[in-house]
């Protein structure tokens, strides 16, 4: 060989040159791209490509479809060129300057490479013996067993306490893994495992689902830490060991960089959720320029669950996240208490009288008399109303009525009726007429509506009526000033009581509670052009314990009215000067006051125990009415809820559903 030293440098150069041109050709890229060509044909141009040399086996035969869309190294095609005669049952067995190509149940039972010798395929059959040192190689096969193919093999040899494994490449380095794990001293009886890839909470529920024995009887167990993604394991040595071979059978990493999964919510709204998952994605990701895509998150309403994509550590604390708020909620029992009593006491007392000295319309005379309208009560108070209704008794007006009438005249009022004669007015010839009157009316309400909600949510409770209010009317006006389409607007007003409250759940039993209270209704008419409606409305921010009763409002008031009508001077004379004087006393004194009580329902048990009181209590009441009943109705027929076990048993859905 000559020396490169001796040569001229021009000649080096020359050489150089030769050298890097050689090694572009040996590294120059292929596809491999074959649609619908024989197992032969395939064999034939991934020998021409690699330089490697190939024997076939009889049996194999078949037709591939090959698809290659970027540039690979000869590596590269020998790797996908295993990979698809391993989805045919072949596989390859190297002999010598050979490679032998064989059905898999051959190629298991030829001397097959160990996984320590050469660069192999993921898809190559290997042979692997492992040695353990702390494990018993017996009692790992058959924990490791599902884990092998049905073509592959693995034994465990007890005397030097190793393991035989006869598999693919890519299995064969998955169960080297877990079996590293595995094989750990441990004389505790709790054990920690740190996962790397799976998310201890995720893998603690599946465990637990195919384990349903856990924590009994010495069974062993398994806790999830989610801050440190591990998983403490408990119990006796040989359950240790089946549950750290299926932990770490789970905790391997995912195919590709990201993987899509499905999250199922038990109480939080999946709506909710993913605009928080977003943001969070993002910031674990490193923002928008960070090195990981954010994951991507879609919400599925029909069934609370949200899809999401993202690679395996975003993933896994975004599901940790999820677990936190997907919790079940505190829900709280608002009760207001609205009790109201008022009194209202009215006297009135007076006296009327009326004289004449007139026989007709003819004659001439005196009239005389005192006439004091009544503002209060209803009916017509007067001498004169009394005589004209006939002496009616209804137009006495309320109390106790006293008097004297002798008779009436006819006297004109000075106006001119419809056909041209004179209007005139009864009055009676003498007459006198005393009343007195003493009433005292009291109301005693008492209001206790009830709502529950949930923590941080608003909630609305309406008992009452719609009540019509006049807004306007118009009539148009035809000929002869007769009416035409007279119509009116009307708009609907809800008159009774209204409860609205967002509860605020603190760290301690105390509770926040934004509340609006309305209470409103109809008043008594007095003159007006419309309805009238009484109103009381609270709207205020309290806390409360749990429990606790917290006044909310009140109102404390006493109002005296008293009028008197009477003669001027007349009604100024001691004793005499009652005879021309009414007088009317009106005393109202209204106490109100409103209360709040919010508990809090913790558990489902608490839930029930509430449920159960109050409809027990209802059943109670309709009993009573059934009890008390004197209609013509048999009373069994009266309504009457079913006791709550028979309601729950008949509602409930089967067992087996």
């Amino acid at each position: 060989m000559t020396d490169s030293a001796n040569l001229h440098p021009r000649c080096r150069a020359a050489l150089l040159c030769l050298l890097l041109a050689s090694s572009v050709v040996m590294a120059q890229p292929h596809r491999l791209n074959l649609q619908g060509a024989s197992i032969q044909t395939m064999v034939a141009t991934v020998g021409e490509i690699t330089g490697l040399n190939f024997v076939l086996d009889p049996r194999v035969e078949g037709t591939v479809n090959v698809i290659s869309n970027k540039d690979m190294t000869e590596d590269q095609i020998y790797d996908l060129f295993v990979s698809v005669l391993r989805v045919h049952g072949y596989g390859v067995v190297k002999s010598g300057n050979f490679i032998k190509i064989v059905p898999d149940s051959v190629a298991a039972q030829d001397a097959i490479p160990s996984l320590s010798q050469e660069r192999l395929s993921d898809d190559q059959l290997v042979t692997q013996i492992i040695e353990l040192t702390h494990v018993k190689a017996s009692d790992i096969v058959p924990l490791l067993r599902p884990l092998v193919p049905q073509n592959g093999t693995i034994m465990a040899h007890t005397d030097s306490n190793t393991l035989l494994i006869s598999d693919r490449v890519g299995n064969v380095r998955r169960m080297r893994q877990i079996i590293q794990r595995i094989d750990t001293a441990s004389s505790n009886e709790i054990e920690v495992i740190a996962l790397q890839h799976a998310s201890a909470t995720e893998v603690v529920r599946m465990v637990n689902l195919l384990n349903q024995d856990s924590g009994s009887n010495g069974a062993p167990k398994a806790i999830a830490d989610e801050r440190t993604n591990s998983i403490l394991i408990s119990g006796d040595p040989g359950g240790r060991l089946r549950l750290k071979t299926m932990i770490s059978h789970l905790d391997t990493p995912l195919e590709g960089s990201e993987n899509t999964q499905v999250i199922n919510l038990q109480f939080a709204s999946a709506d909710s959720l993913v605009g928080i998952l977003e943001s969070v994605s993002k910031t674990l990701a490193g923002g928008d320029d960070g090195t990981e895509t954010p994951a991507t998150i879609h919400a599925h309403p029909e069934t609370n669950a949200m899809v999401v994509t993202a690679s395996p550590a975003v993933y896994r604390k975004l599901v940790g996240i999820v677990r936190q708020l997907d919790v079940r909620r505190r829900q709280v029992l608002v009760e207001a208490i609205i009790a109201e009593v008022s009194e209202d006491l009215t006297k009135e007392l007076g006296v009327q009288w009326q004289a004449t000295g007139l026989d007709s319309l003819t004659d001439s005379g005196l009239i005389g008399g005192t006439n004091f309208p009544r503002t209060g009560a209803g009916g017509i108070f007067n001498v004169l109303g009394s005589s004209n209704t006939g002496l009616s008794l209804g137009s006495l007006g309320s109390g106790l009525s006293l008097g004297y009438l002798a008779g009436t005249i006819a006297v004109p009022t000075g106006e001119i009726g419809a056909d041209g004669n004179p209007i005139t007015a009864m009055i009676p010839q003498l007459g006198a007429l005393a009343s007195a009157l003493h009433s005292d009316a009291g109301s005693n309400v008492l209001s206790t509506p009830s709502i529950v909600t949930l923590d941080h949510h608003e909630a609305v409770i309406n008992v009452g009526q719609e009540v019509p209010f006049i807004t306007g009317q118009f009539t148009n006006t035809g000929a002869n000033n007769s009416s035409v389409n007279p119509f009116q607007t009307i708009q609907r007003e809800d008159v009774g009581l209204t409860l609205t409250v967002t509860p605020h759940l603190n760290d301690s039993d105390t509770i926040t509670l934004e509340l609006a209270l309305e209470t409103s209704s109809l008043a008594a008419q007095s003159g007006a052009v419309d309805l009238i409606t009484n109103k009381r409305e609270i709207s205020t921010t309290v806390m409360v314990e749990d429990g606790g009763i917290l006044i909310l409002g009140g109102l404390i008031d006493e109002t005296i009215q008293e009028s008197v009508q009477k003669v001027p001077g007349l009604g100024d004379i001691p004793v005499i000067g009652n005879l021309f004087k009414f007088r009317r006393t009106n005393k109202v004194k209204r106490n109100l006051m409103i209360f709040i009580r919010p508990r809090i329902l913790r558990d489902v048990a608490t839930e029930n125990a509430i449920s159960s009181d109050r409809y027990n209590y209802m059943r109670d009441e309709q009993l009573r009415t059934r009890e008390t009943y004197d209609g013509l109705l048999d009373s069994e027929q009266l309504p009457l809820l079913p006791t709550l076990e028979d309601y729950q048993r008949v509602n409930d859905p089967p067992e087996d559903q």
